[in-house]
C-alpha cells in the first residue's frame, strides 16, 4: 500500500531538519569540554531518561519483554539510528570540515532508495522519484560548495571522512528497521531504543575515554541540548514520521539539515550566507516537489 504525506507529516519534517541542522554547531560546542564517546553517550542517555519518564508518566511504560519482536526492532534502532551514527560523527568532527560533515547527510536518501525498495512494501522506486532525490542532492552539493572537500589537514581525515558515510549508512539502515518495527506506542519504542543505545555507548565512553575535569558551561550546554532536541524529540519525530509517511519520506529531512545549518550560522554566529544559497535552495525544494508530487495529487 502507497503511503500519502499529510500537511502535518510536512511540518514534523520540517521542525526535525531545524532540531538536526542545529545539531553540528551542538556537537562542535560539545567538543570543547567532552570526547566524541562521551558526546555520544550524555545525549543518548538524556534522551533515554526524558522518553523513559515521559513513557511512564503518560502511563504506557515500556515495550513488555515477551514482545521480542519489538524488541529486536528496539535494538535495531538504538543501535544504527543513535549509537553508532552518534559516535561515528562525533568522532568524525574533530577531524573533516563541517561542509563535508553536512554533505555526507544528504547521501542518506540515496542510501534508503534501494534499501526501502527491497525491504518496504509501498516504498517501490520510481523513475521520478530517483530523479527528485539526485535533483536534491544537486541542491545540497551547490549549497556546500567545493570547498567542502578541501582537506582539514588533520592527520586521521580520511578514516573521519569513511566514518561519516558509514554514519549516513547506519541513519538509512535505522531508519528501515524503525518502519518495519511491530505497531506500538511511539515514545514507548522510542525510549527501549535510547535505552539500548545507552547500554551500548556507555561502556564505550567510560573505558575509552577519560572524564573531563571541567567541561565548562558552553560544553555542558551543547550536550544539554543534544540530549533532549536532536536526540528525545527528535527520536520521537522520527518514529511518528516513518510510520506515517514512510522512510523514503522521512530520508529528505537530510536535505534540509545542511540549509538549517547555514541559516543558524548565519542568524547566529555571523557567518556570511553562501552566495549560492538561494539557487541551493531552489534546487532542493524543487527535488522535493519532483519526488513527492506523485503523492500529493493522491491526497485528498
Amino acid at each position: 500500500m502507497t503511503r500519502t504525506s499529510n500537511l502535518t507529516d510536512w511540518a514534523l519534517l520540517t521542525l526535525l531538519g531545524m532540531i538536526w541542522g542545529a545539531s553540528f554547531m551542538g556537537v562542535k560546542l560539545a567538543l570543547t569540554g567532552f570526547g566524541p564517546a562521551q558526546i555520544a553517550a550524555i545525549r543518548i542517555a538524556l534522551g533515554a531518561a526524558a522518553l523513559t519518564v515521559l513513557a511512564y508518566a503518560l502511563g504506557v511504560g515500556l515495550p513488555a519483554l515477551k514482545e521480542r519482536k519489538l524488541w529486536l526492532h528496539c535494538i535495531g534502532m538504538g543501535l544504527f539510528s543513535n549509537a553508532f551514527p552518534f559516535l561515528l560523527l562525533a568522532w568524525a568532527q574533530q577531524s573533516v570540515t563541517s561542509g563535508f560533515a553536512g554533505i555526507t547527510m544528504a547521501v542518506v536518501p540515496l542510501l534508503v532508495l534501494p534499501l526501502a525498495h527491497v525491504f518496504v512494501p509501498g516504498e517501490q522506486m520510481t523513475l521520478r522519484k530517483g530523479i527528485g532525490f539526485l535533483v536534491g542532492f544537486a541542491g545540497v552539493a551547490t549549497l556546500i560548495g567545493p570547498e567542502a572537500f578541501a582537506s582539514s589537514g588533520a592527520e586521521t581525515e580520511t578514516l573521519a571522512r569513511l566514518a561519516c558515510l558509514g554514519a549516513t549508512a547506519c541513519y538509512a539502515t535505522g531508519s528501515i528497521i524503525t518502519r518495519r518495527a511491530p505497531q506500538s506506542n511511539q515514545i514507548s519504542f522510542g525510549a527501549a531504543a535510547l535505552l539500548v543505545a545507552t547500554a551500548v555507548i556507555a561502556p564505550v565512553a567510560l573505558i575509552g575515554e577519560p572524564m573531563p575535569a571541567a567541561p565548562g558551561a558552553t560544553a555542558l550546554g551543547a550536550a544539554l541540548y543534544l540530549g533532549l532536541f536532536p536526540t528525545a524529540l527528535a527520536t520521537l519525530i522520527l518514529v511518528r514520521i516513518i510510520k506515517s509517511s514512510g522512510p523514503s519520506f522521512l530520508s529528505q529531512v537530510n536535505y534540509q539539515v545542511p540549509i538549517w545549518s547555514v541559516l543558524f550560522g548565519t542568524l547566529l554566529l555571523q557567518e556570511q550566507l553562501p552566495p549560492a544559497f538561494l539557487g541551493a535552495l531552489a534546487l532542493i525544494l524543487g527535488g522535493l516537489a519532483i519526488s513527492r508530487a506523485p503523492a500529493w495529487r493522491r491526497r485528498p
